[in-house]
């Protein structure tokens, strides 16, 4: 019999009309091209064959062709005043269009019936959210799972709401204000094509580390008996190693040290990495004795 047109509109071989108007119905607006951008070729295939098993057994003349003889016999029999006029039967995607016009009754065959936009409407504003990172993730790079509720038609057009889990791949350097753009994984509303979904970095504060760019910078309180003498600071770098660097200069406030590649990744050249900027603040005390300040005349006098 080549084609089943019954299978197809997923309804018995004794269907009755309204039958076959509310599965088309349900399967016209599951498939439309215009509600199925990432598999649009998909969608256009099951729609042309959706609607064309409609136009068939929707037509009493087709209809019983088709139960007598199949889809062969249908196709190379002389057709008269059926829809499509005179002539053999064949059907193309200009057909489906025309009958989904005339099903849901708007003149350009582009519109769901509620209102939900098709893909030549104007697409709405997109959304933005932000996306919290550690300084850590920022350094190393991760990978996060956020789950997402946005209100989409369902197969009769109506809105529902659906979640969804999308993937992002954080990148070593990103900063605060990096955009990850997910395409019409937004809100799908009347009149309009779905929004983007957008997640903008926002960087969460760190107990050691403070961000200047692609350079870390620690601000460091030494004692003055420590500024004199010297000393060494342990540090934890965000990627889990430990750092020692040893002090032997005199410290005068203000003072800094520079320690190359221990900054963050460059974002374009992950292999590349900013400063580690140490910024001392000398503590002084708060007091001294009479023989404290003695002895420090005595040395440094």
């Amino acid at each position: 019999m080549g084609v089943d047109y019954y299978n197809i509109l997923k309804v018995g071989r004794g269907a009755t009309e309204e039958e076959l108007k509310r599965s088309f119905k349900k399967l016209a607006m599951q498939w439309h091209p215009d509600k199925n951008p990432i598999n649009k070729k998909e969608a256009e295939a099951k729609f042309k064959q959706v609607s064309e098993a409609y136009d068939v057994l929707s037509d009493p003349q087709k209809r019983q062709i088709y139960d007598s003889y199949g889809e062969e016999g249908l196709k190379s029999a002389e057709l008269s005043g059926s829809r499509g006029g005179a002539g053999s039967y064949s059907f193309n995607s200009r057909n489906a269009e025309d009958i989904f016009a005339e099903f849901v009754g708007k003149s350009d065959g582009k519109s769901y019936g509620d209102g939900f936009g098709s893909q030549g409407s104007k697409k709405a504003q997109s959304v933005e959210t932000k996306l919290a990172c550690s300084l850590e993730e920022l350094y190393k790079g991760s990978r996060r799972k956020m789950r997402i509720s946005r209100i989409v038609p369902d197969e009769f057009g109506k809105p529902k709401t659906v979640d969804e889990i999308l993937k992002i791949d954080i990148k070593p350097g990103w900063k605060k204000g990096t955009k990850i753009t997910f395409p019409e994984k937004g809100n799908h509303g009347p009149g309009a094509m779905p929004a983007d979904l957008i997640f903008v970095v926002d960087e969460k504060p760190h107990a050691v580390f403070k961000r200047d760019g692609n350079d870390l910078i620690v601000n460091q309180k030494i004692s003055l008996l420590d500024a004199l003498t010297g000393h060494s600071l342990n540090f934890t770098t965000l990627d889990g190693r430990t750092l020692i660097i040893p002090v032997v200069d005199i410290v005068k406030p203000g003072h800094q040290v520079v320690i190359p590649k221990e900054g963050m990744p460059v974002s374009k050249e992950p292999s590349k990495k900013g400063k580690l900027i140490i910024k001392f603040d000398v503590i002084f005390p708060s007091r001294l004795s009479a023989e404290q300040k003695s002895d420090l005349r005595r040395v440094l006098g």
